[in-house]
């Protein structure tokens, strides 16, 4: 068997998330890998009935986690002279959708964050490759857990919001993890820059390059006709 540590870790806590680092250099003696995974959808409510501190909850684990987690490891990644980041966008990290607004900002926030690490390893000569990954629909818990997170705000959970988690349930959150993880793992071995997870993310994907201005009306069209 492996040698396999596991903890808990809040990775909206940057001290947390240093001290972790340095734990697993320090117990493994280098650091080859690194994914950073975190993510949550917010409370599901429009930009405009969004408190602040859902945009702040939100932020603070999709975007600062990604942020904190590269920046802790990168010194050993760079050390291992063979390192790869991996930071877990979203199909919402190159397509926007209405009551979102946190999770899309967050998720277009990886993107470009790690783009712009890619770019920078190359131009420091660094031996570190950097991947960001785009997941369509994985059957995670991500749809229920922002109706609990409402819940637990008391703020109103209306019709449209149970219909919508609803769809996102049993129609549009379909793949396994696992074979989402194996679809991640290959293109990390192929050393692909950009991973799509899901036909629906491929597709969504074409769209958006070909249709840039005319697809946030087609997405609320979509919207409209599966939730009338």
């Amino acid at each position: 068997m492996p040698d396999l540590h596991t903890s808990h870790l809040d990775v909206s806590d940057r001290a947390a998330v240093e001290v972790f680092a340095t734990e697993v250099n320090a117990r493994f003696g280098s650091v080859h890998q690194l994914y950073n995974n975190a993510g949550i959808a917010g409370a599901g409510t429009t930009i405009l009935d969004s408190d602040w501190t859902v945009f702040e909850r939100v932020l603070s684990v999709n975007l600062w986690g990604v942020l904190h987690g590269t920046k802790a490891f990168l010194p050993y990644l760079i050390a291992s002279g063979d390192g790869h980041v991996i930071n877990i966008s979203s199909l919402n990290g190159f397509m926007a959708q209405p009551e979102l607004g946190p999770y899309c900002t967050s998720k277009f926030g990886v993107r470009g964050f790690t783009e712009t690490l890619r770019i920078e390893m190359l131009q420091g000569n660094h031996p570190v490759r950097v991947t960001v990954v785009h997941p369509g629909g994985v059957k995670t818990n991500i749809a229920t857990a922002a109706l609990a997170e409402a819940r637990r705000r008391d703020l109103e959970i209306t019709d449209e919001q149970l219909r919508r988690a609803r769809l996102y349930n049993e129609k549009l959150l379909r793949l396994p993890a696992e074979k989402a993880a194996t679809t991640i793992l290959r293109g990390v071995e192929a050393n692909r820059p950009r991973i799509l997870v899901g036909t629906d993310a491929k597709i969504t994907d074409a769209v958006v390059r070909l249709l840039p201005r005319q697809y946030p009306a087609l997405a609320h069209r979509l919207l409209r006709r599966a939730l009338p």
